[in-house]
């Protein structure tokens, strides 16, 4: 994995991300049209409020179960205890997807599929911190998305084939889009394997003699009181996480909402497909060259310069977008930036928290961003049904970026140096 030289439980964390980050890729571009193909009849605003609305569900029940969990999982032991229940459940639900449903029963096996996800996705992210140290943090958060991003394509290529090439050998397209949960499915398990056969959880929090299961998730809700309190007394903590609410607001939804978007503008769903692979490579280099950036110019300062370049992907969106051209414009832009600024927040706020305690500050951690989610689509999903327009539901999460670079531009780098 070029220049770079991996431990093996490091190349095994990375590994997770090529493994889920291909039901990422499925769930951003072939499963919003496929969810349109079976809602006949809706109109484009319909479609992109329903889609939306899943999006805000699915996020809100991630953002109240993980500091929960997450404060359980830092006993040592728990936390791949945790992974594995919600990757497993993620992975049932993504085989279920294949069985043959209405729109309402998909969507909502679709809800409950990207809650597994997200969650695993959670106690993944926590693990960062036993699987490498703070020098390395930026390189292998970074190394984790970019392999992400160009192992993902594999198992989607095998399934863009199968779902365009299908109709010539006498198969039908929606019984290929259905096979495709089944192939990204096993992608996903393969690559899953190796991090749960090496990972052993250093830090965390050592049970008492004599605390019962009782007396822990009564500890566990006083402690998410008194983490509360730390983090509203550690200024950089605190600021960086409001910060990341409203940032991360503009990069989720533009990633959960481009596909649904383009195919209600009436754009080639072909087009709309290809774009976003093309996504997925320029996302690889981007990613790497953003972690070495970081260590060279300063975390904070790469992720300053990627939400700038998200406030112009979000105007272009709103303002330019009408054709497939464009939308190839959108892909190759957001790739640029995306995994960029999601590793490297990732990487920040590992750097800020203490290592024992990861599991229920990355918890927080994602409550503020599955929060955003929440406050992003349902942005898109009111405003749109209330305008008809889609393209001003798309407009109003600027408005979040700007807050969240204006808080960010206070912050000192987690090196001491001032953005």
């Amino acid at each position: 994995m070029g220049k770079f030289s991996y431990t093996k439980l490091e190349r095994n964390w990375v590994m997770y991300d090529v493994g889920n980050s291909a039901l990422v890729l499925l769930q951003t571009s072939v499963v919003p049209i496929y969810f349109n193909a079976l809602n006949t009849g809706a109109s484009a605003a319909e479609l992109v409020t329903a889609w939306a609305n899943a999006q805000t569900v699915a996020s809100l029940v991630v953002a109240l179960l993980m500091p929960i969990l997450g404060s359980l999982a830092d006993y040592a032991g728990n936390k791949v205890k945790f992974f594995i229940g919600f990757f497993l459940t993620g992975l049932v639900l993504c085989f279920a997807q294949a069985i043959p449903m209405g729109a309402l029963a998909f969507l909502v096996i679709y809800v409950l599929c990207t809650i597994g996800l997200n969650s695993s996705m959670t106690f993944y992210d926590a693990m960062l911190t036993d699987v490498t140290t703070d020098e390395r943090m930026d390189a292998v958060s970074s190394s984790g998305y970019a392999w992400g991003y160009v192992g993902s394509t594999a198992p989607f290529i095998v399934c863009l084939a199968l779902i365009f090439g299908g109709p010539a050998l006498g198969l039908d397209t929606m019984f290929c889009t259905r096979m495709s949960f089944v192939i990204t499915g096993v992608w996903w398990l393969a690559f899953t394997l190796p991090l749960l056969k090496t990972y052993k959880q250093r830090f965390g929090k050592e049970r008492e003699p004599g605390e019962t299961v009782g007396s822990i998730v009564a500890d566990t809700f006083r402690g998410l009181g008194a983490t509360m309190g730390r983090i509203a007394h550690e200024r950089v903590l605190c600021i960086y996480m409001l910060a990341f609410f409203f940032y991360i607001d503009g990069v989720h939804t533009v990633i959960s909402m481009a596909t649904s978007y383009g195919s209600a503008l009436g754009i080639d769903s072909t087009q709309l497909v290809l774009a976003l692979l093309v996504t997925q490579f320029v996302a690889f280099p981007s990613a790497i060259v953003y972690g070495r950036l970081a260590g060279r110019f300063g975390t904070l300062r790469m992720i300053i310069t990627a939400v700038v370049a998200y406030v112009g992907i979000v105007l272009f969106a709103a303002f330019f977008l009408k054709n497939a051209v464009e939308f190839w414009i959108l892909a190759i832009l957001v790739g640029l930036f995306q995994g960029g600024i999601q590793a490297l927040s990732r990487s920040y706020f590992g750097k800020l928290v203490p290592k024992e305690r990861a599991n229920e500050y990355y918890g927080f951690f994602d409550i503020f961003g599955r929060y955003a989610s929440v406050m992003g689509t349902f942005l898109v999903s009111v405003i749109t049904a209330l305008t008809g327009n889609a393209s001003l539901g798309v407009l109003s999460i600027g408005i979040l970026l700007v807050v969240g670079l204006v808080m960010l531009l206070g912050l000192p780098d987690a090196r001491g140096e001032r953005a």
